[in-house]
């Protein structure tokens, strides 16, 4: 029986590392497919084009979402960023698990579109590590660290909609811990109903005497 690929949906705070467990989670596993979004904001250093993000201009997207290219879009902190849509359907029907990693208003209408995606949020252990690691990325003013502090209030009123929460605190013991999960969720039965089927013909063949 063909492996399904699920859907996983990774949200987080601003400075919970997000970005670095799934770059270690792709490393770790094959199995894994990381969408890369689309975005407004400008190209940090270090950053590349189609790996990172598909940096585009606001009328660039807008064109995108016109033709109904996203998936999913938001805007956050002035600039939008959204999930192509090809890209996450053909992975998945290639029987990969394909990781999104978006905030909670894209999260909310992935999980319209997807009933069975899997909602993880990612935290640090408290609200100081969040505010200190924002610092020490040296990329950005205190203002908009402080539009993304005031962002994360917002956010930690809809942590309830995830399925799982995972705090980051080691990233090896984190990483691991969503890779559980995940293998979890490949065991519901949704996703073996053609064992299932199968198995109940046979025993009413059995039964029967056959």
């Amino acid at each position: 029986m063909a492996r399904q690929g699920i859907l996983i949906v990774v949200s987080g705070f601003s400075g919970a590392g997000k970005g670095t467990i799934m770059k270690e989670l792709i490393q770790r596993y094959e199995q894994y497919a990381l969408s890369v979004s689309v975005t407004t904001r400008g190209k940090r250093a270090g950053e590349t084009e189609g790996k990172d993000y598909f940096f585009r201009t606001r009328e660039e997207f807008e064109q995108m979402i016109e033709e109904g290219a996203l998936i999913e879009y938001a805007c956050y902190v002035n600039n939008y960023y959204g999930t192509p849509r090809a890209y996450v359907e053909e992975q998945l029907l290639k029987g990969r698990d394909v990781i999104l990693e978006i905030e909670i208003q894209g999260a909310r209408k992935i999980k319209k579109q997807f009933p069975h995606a899997v909602l993880l949020f990612v935290t640090a252990k408290d609200a100081q590590v969040l505010k200190e690691r924002l610092a020490k990325r040296g990329t950005e003013t205190p203002e908009v660290i402080r539009q993304r502090l005031q962002r994360a209030v917002e956010e930690s009123e809809g942590i309830e909609e995830y399925d799982y929460l995972v705090v980051n605190d080691e990233l090896d013991v984190c990483v691991e811990q969503i890779h559980s999960i995940i293998e979890s969720e490949h065991q519901r039965i949704r996703y073996h109903m053609e064992l299932v089927q199968s198995m109940r013909e046979e025993l009413r063949s059995f039964s029967k005497g056959d």
